[in-house]
Formats: structure tokens, C-alpha cells, sequence
């Protein structure tokens, strides 16, 4: 006897692989570059983060000593609207995945 997979098997099996992808942990990283300003990416980092002033100064500047910076981590499926955002703005932004 065959096993017939319903709808309702298919959508169970995306939904346990969606939940497994939320909890991993990643960093979205912000690279150095030549193009944008220090008063840009710290305007990105207030009105796409959420972070002070303050706070997205102190990590413009670690960006540019550094040449890269973790600006936040979360499940990846949390930071991918925010690295949209940065990269929509200019900004060299990824994610990246520890395993």
C-alpha cells in the first residue's frame, strides 16, 4: 500500500523546516566602504535599527576601524528585512549563519 502525502502533510513538513531556520542564530554584518558618509550610515542605523544616536555612531565607527561590524543578531529570518533595508539604502550588509 502506497502513502499518499495531503495538503495538510506538505504544509506540516514547511512549517517544521520554516521553525528550525527562525531559531538559528545570525549576525547581520555592515562592511566598511568609500561611498557613504558617517552622518548617512548613522541615520540608516537610527531609522532602520531603532538604535540611539548614540548607538549607531559608536558602531559606524567600529564599521569603519574595523572594516566590518555585527550591527545585530537575530534568527535570520528576523535580520532579512533589515539587511533589505540597509542594502536599499547603499549600505554592504549580509547575514551570516554560525553552525
Amino acid at each position: 500500500m502506497g502513502y499518499n502525502q495531503t495538503t495538510e502533510d506538505i504544509e506540516e513538513v514547511l512549517l517544521m523546516e520554516a521553525s528550525t531556520d527562525v531559531g538559528i542564530q545570525s549576525q547581520l554584518i555592515v562592511y566598511n566602504d568609500e561611498v557613504n558618509t558617517f552622518d548617512w550610515v548613522i541615520q540608516s542605523f537610527v531609522e532602520i535599527l531603532n538604535y540611539s544616536s548614540e548607538q549607531a555612531e559608536q558602531l559606524s565607527l567600529l564599521i569603519h576601524f574595523k572594516g566590518k561590524a555585527t550591527v545585530k543578531t537575530a534568527p535570520k529570518l528576523v535580520l532579512k528585512p533589515f539587511k533589505d533595508a540597509l542594502v536599499d539604502r547603499g549600505l554592504s550588509a549580509v547575514i551570516e549563519t554560525t553552525k
